[in-house]
């Protein structure tokens, strides 16, 4: 299965949340939000200079700067 950085997730696609490889706090705050195995999210909407971009996971729209959406991998959508 091809897995891809949620950041590199172009604007109005959507994926699946496959694996995260942050550690720590940023790992557990990603886990409150929502971003577990199987997860769908969409890119939504970019900021004016490409960061932070927003995303709907689980309903809600979450802004989330690059370097953070980096670590969460995602395997595109059939």
């Amino acid at each position: 299965m091809e897995q891809t950085p949620l950041n590199c997730l172009e604007i109005g696609t959507t994926a699946t949340v496959s694996d995260l490889t942050a550690e720590g706090i940023l790992r557990q705050r990603m886990l409150d939000l929502g971003l577990i195995a199987g997860t769908p999210v969409s890119a939504v909407l970019s900021g004016p200079f490409g960061d932070p971009t927003a995303y709907e996971i689980r309903g809600a729209v979450i802004a989330l700067r690059g370097e953070d959406a980096a670590q969460i991998l995602v395997s595109p959508n059939p």
